[in-house]
């Protein structure tokens, strides 16, 4: 990918610039008259040979570039060219699609310092399309989340509103009926659950009005920018209940699934907190938090904490409520976490640096870019020749990757080959040296050239670890730039390069008691992630239902037959 730069000496000119316009007016064949008005003549004239001169050295220029930029200038003159290159017109329009590509067709707000978060906004170089998105978002998303943002800053942490509900929740009671209420997201689970679950808490907050904090955990700060312009989202550090957030379960007082079951709910009593246990092991009364009814307690609730290891989007659909507000914001259903993630997922500067370095020196010039995402649940120690096998099996099948001749040496044929990379992500190192040593060893039957590429090899997840996480981020975020993409079986890692990408990924077959799956893998219905511990429960009828059954955009997923995902109404 090209880098051009920008030159900031604005200083006037000097007497030797005058001596190079008699210069340029002596070749020219200009009688050069000693005149003020001749030697403005000549002086503007030099300004405009040197304007031409200096814009064509910026286009024929390719710098190395192996560091994240840092200076905000270069992605205008990138995006200027990109649109060049789509025959866009260069009348003025230009800098409307430029700031319209920079904002994600109005999905972000224009209120950042682009140096503080270089992601946000020059993400979209690296991306297809003309601002990089699936499609461009309705209308009444962005202005709700416009509203959002005037409604955090209003009510964020320190703020009057804060203050006042904080000391309610200190005291135990409410005072008076506060303006401003929230969700309080606990950080919880592996990277990419937590991704999936504070996009879920964030709708959850943007359907009821509330404002969302977030619990920093050991490393957020770390890996994320601050999505909201103005105020923070994360949690001040002396939030009353933060020495708590991490003990609370299904047996605390404030759990709602708990006061439920012992019945001990009233609509004249209200607390001025409430734990939500939404984890995969929660129980039919923490379930019931799906359900219109006990919507309408909690909307009393100032301060609602949330554990989830859940991306629970998929019930909210189908929760009468919230119908005609989803709808409106979402008119295609599936693009709910790509809309979500891109305007609240922004790596940060070290991350961001990450990404770029690996994406400019093993991606950028190849002619299509294949991601395969391997996770394997197998008890014992890959690499595994089933799951090898499963993994050629699917690219060849699918076209993704070309076969190669085992048996006689092909002579490539004169010209330029097609260049196809190949980035993997693994615990393991082993399934990507047995592919990079296959095309190493034996040329392609279609003449391509295949790279393939694996940034890191962990050998185990260690989550506890503030590196670990940086390098797991960067590497969905490089699995979300591709054109094509393979994923692993019930792996959340999957679910947000998919996203964030806006791909339907080819999905690789849980492999069972140690064989490859025939056929190993499926195209996926759609780019949103899997609800893996959705409720089967008719709120309405009070009844045990098939909740994959309800509606046309809620069905079953592929890789989980019990999981519920959101999918196109048309599919």
């Amino acid at each position: 990918m090209k880098r051009l730069h920008r030159n900031h000496d604005d200083s006037d000119p000097s007497l030797s610039d005058l001596e190079d316009a008699r210069i340029v007016s002596k070749a020219l064949n200009i009688k050069c008259v000693p005149s003020l008005t001749h030697l403005m003549g000549f002086f503007l004239l030099s300004l405009t040979l040197f304007s031409v001169l200096f814009s064509l050295s910026l286009v024929l220029r390719d710098p190395p570039s192996d560091s994240v930029p840092q200076d905000p200038s270069p992605t205008k003159t990138v995006f200027q060219v990109k649109q060049s290159e789509q025959g866009l017109n260069n009348d003025g329009s230009d800098s409307v699609i430029l700031h319209e590509d920079k904002l994600l067709g109005g999905l972000l707000a224009d209120k950042f310092d682009e140096v503080s978060c270089l992601s946000r906004y020059h993400s979209v170089m690296y991306r297809n399309g003309v601002n990089g998105l699936s499609e461009n978002p309705s209308s009444y998303l962005i202005s709700r989340l416009r509203t959002y943002e005037i409604l955090h800053k209003r009510c964020g942490p320190y703020t009057e509103s804060y203050n006042k509900t904080v000391k309610d929740l200190r005291s135990g009671r409410l005072s008076e009926s506060s303006d401003c209420k929230y969700v309080v997201w606990i950080s919880y689970s592996g990277l990419g659950n937590r991704i999936l679950t504070l996009a879920s808490a964030f709708l959850y907050a943007l359907l009821t009005n509330r404002v969302l904090l977030v619990d920093p955990g050991v490393d957020m700060i770390d890996l994320f920018c601050e999505p909201f312009p103005d105020i923070s989202w994360f949690l001040p550090p002396d939030f009353p209940i933060n020495s708590q957030l991490h003990d609370f379960n299904q047996n605390s007082a404030q759990c709602y699934g708990k006061m439920l079951k012992n019945e001990s709910v009233t609509s004249s009593t209200v607390p001025p907190s409430v734990y939500l246990h939404l984890s995969h092991d929660y129980d039919d009364q923490d379930k019931l938090f799906f359900c219109d009814e006990e919507q309408r307690f909690l909307q009393k609730v100032p301060w609602l904490v949330m554990r989830t290891d859940n991306y629970f989007i998929p019930s909210l659909f189908l929760m009468p409520a919230f119908e005609q507000e989803l709808s409106e914001l979402f008119p295609n259903k599936e693009t709910v976490f790509h809309f979500l993630g891109r305007y609240l997922f922004h790596p940060t500067n070290r991350v961001w640096g990450l990404v770029v370095r690996y994406y400019e020196a093993y991606l950028a010039k190849a002619d299509e870019r294949v991601g395969i995402q391997i996770r394997v649940f197998d008890i014992g120690t890959g690499p595994f020749q089933h799951v090898l096998d499963q993994i050629i099996a699917c690219t060849l099948k699918e076209n993704l990757l070309p076969d190669v001749a085992r048996t006689k040496d092909i002579i490539s044929s004169s010209g330029k080959p097609k260049s196809k990379v190949v980035l993997m992500t693994s615990l393991s190192s082993g399934y990507f040296e047995k592919v990079r040593d296959m095309y190493w060893e034996y040329p392609t039957l279609t003449g391509e050239v295949v790279g393939i590429y694996q940034p890191s090899h962990e050998e185990h997840q260690q989550s506890e670890k503030q590196m670990h996480n940086q390098k797991a981020w960067a590497e969905m975020y490089l699995l979300s730039l591709t054109d094509n993409l393979v994923t692993s079986s019930w792996s959340t890692f999957g679910y947000v390069a998919q996203g964030l990408g806006g791909l339907k990924p080819w999905i690789l077959y849980k492999p069972e008691n140690g064989t490859a799956p025939d056929p190993p893998c499926r195209r996926a219905m759609s780019m949103e992630p899997c609800f893996h511990a959705p409720p089967f429960y008719d709120c309405k009828a009070k009844r045990g239902t098939d909740t994959g059954e309800l509606v046309p955009h809620v069905r079953h997923c592929e890789d989980m037959s019990w999981g519920l995902k959101l999918v196109d109404n048309h599919v």
